[in-house]
């Protein structure tokens, strides 16, 4: 009987190679820098800031610069 890991060929890291951020963290805002908890399963650059309602970014990738 064989079991497999149901990682399939790609070893099942994801895009860009096992590159995201994971579970937690923060979306913020560019503009106005409010921050809110990143949920798991939504990207950061589909929920509007509460403050201002600009495009939020991942709390990762506005430290990057």
């Amino acid at each position: 009987m064989n079991i497999g890991k149901g990682l399939g060929k790609g070893g099942g890291r994801g895009r860009n190679k096992g590159g995201g951020f994971g579970v937690g963290g923060y979306c913020i805002c560019a503009k106005c820098g409010e921050k809110v908890p990143h949920q798991q399963g939504v990207k950061c650059t589909t929920v509007k800031c509460p403050a201002c309602g600009h495009t939020m970014i991942r709390e990762e990738l506005l430290n990057k610069k």
